[in-house]
């Protein structure tokens, strides 16, 4: 499988690409360094650059009977109505507010609020509410507190039946963020990547001429005989 490059107006050049594959079998020491030195560039700006982030969860669900002890079809329907409702909201200034006067944080509402993600897992009535912090506990404290004062604060603005908190957050042992493994192989592969890249090019930028086949596909015409270089005699000499 043969692709093109041109050089200048008129010249065109068809280059084997089995000879790349040849070429990067050549320096296949060389990438596998490349490989290295990537992977461990990346694993040190990892640890050493980036601020790992804990996250934490809480849960709640979004149904109350309507009566004292009953939850019928009816109040599954409309916590299934109300979920989003509640997604929406769990994000509102003034609860948010709340939050940040309880817990006594150094952040504004909305620096709170890109800490925060609500999910709704389709066709539930559950709430998660996620906090993510570069301190664990302040990050379970957050979606602690963010879900109580939700299950007090959110019924009385819906006029609604209230919700309950039915997991809270733990703080977290391990950093939901960045992930080592994974940036260690990004740069692994980009660095390798590189440095093939650059050999290609070189390759593709040196025109001299090393074989018959390729006196061939340029001119058209196979060379009469061929000289062999005598071993010892240094290039440019006579």
């Amino acid at each position: 499988m043969d692709s093109n490059k041109r050089v200048g107006e008129n010249e065109e050049i068809t280059i084997d690409l089995f000879e790349i594959l040849y070429l990067f079998r050549q320096k296949i020491v060389f990438i596998i360094i490349a490989l290295l030195v990537g992977a461990i560039a990346a694993g040190l700006y990892t640890k050493l650059m980036i601020t790992p982030k804990y996250s934490a969860t809480s849960k709640i669900y979004i149904v109350s009977s309507s009566s004292s002890s009953v939850v019928n079809l009816s109040d599954l329907q409309i916590g299934t109505n109300l979920a989003p409702d509640y997604k929406e909201l769990m994000t509102a200034r003034p609860l948010l507010l709340t939050v940040i006067t309880n817990l006594n944080l150094p952040y504004t509402p909305g620096q709170l609020r890109g800490m925060i993600s609500v999910g709704n897992t389709s066709g539930t009535r559950i709430l998660t509410v996620t906090a993510t912090s570069s301190d664990p506990e302040e990050a379970a404290a957050i979606a602690n507190e963010l879900a109580a004062v939700a299950v007090v604060w959110l019924p009385e603005i819906m006029n609604s039946n209230a919700p309950s908190i039915y997991e809270d957050a733990i703080i977290p042992a391990n950093p939901s963020s960045p992930s080592l493994s994974r940036n260690v192989m990004i740069g692994a592969l980009l660095a390798a990547v590189l440095y093939c890249g650059i050999e290609v090019i070189r390759y593709l930028r040196n025109d001299t001429i090393t074989s018959a086949e390729q006196m061939e596909r340029l001119f058209g015409t196979m060379p009469l005989a061929t000289i062999p270089e005598e071993k010892g005699v240094n290039d440019g000499e006579d």
